[in-house]
């Protein structure tokens, strides 16, 4: 079994989100096709299709989150070493090429959110700057060509 490491945040908005799915969002999918049902003949009512595709969606949805929950561990950041580059660390990177500073914080999938300036570990800036030290300069392939990064600082 693959688990999936997730920080302390990251493990309760998972099992809110899954809560919220299968409390309220099947409540709502449930009354979504009575209503539908109630308009009369379901072999050419587009809104019970609908809601009954709404519905699978859903389900689905759960199912991911269920598998993601129960491969879920919570990661101890005291553990972690800070001397390079591992999930979870907050990396002070500069652009060599933009003469820019950048500070990414290094997450599994799931917790993933660029506005947040949280990337994926399975991201290609997030496997190159795995086990990277302070110092180091790494080349980087993206999908737009290759970035150079110098490594200023790790943290947690």
């Amino acid at each position: 079994m693959d688990y999936i490491y997730l920080t302390k945040e990251g493990y309760a908005n998972l099992k809110a989100e899954l809560h919220e799915l299968k409390t309220k969002g099947r409540a709502e999918a449930a009354n979504a096709i009575a209503e539908a049902r109630e308009k009369g003949d379901l072999s050419e009512n587009a809104e019970y299709d609908a809601a009954k595709e709404a519905q699978g969606l859903l389900e689905k949805r759960i199912s991911e989150l269920d598998d993601s929950f129960a491969r879920a561990r919570v990661i101890d950041e005291s553990k972690l070493d800070a001397s390079k580059v591992v999930l979870l660390s907050k990396v002070e990177v500069k652009n060599l090429k933009l003469n820019k500073v950048f500070t990414y914080q290094i997450v599994a999938a799931p917790e993933a959110d660029l506005k947040l300036n949280k990337i994926s570990v399975e991201s290609p800036i997030g496997k190159g700057l795995l086990a990277k030290v302070v110092g180091d300069i790494v080349a980087i392939q993206v999908p737009a060509g290759i970035i150079e990064f110098e490594i200023l600082s790790i943290s947690f």
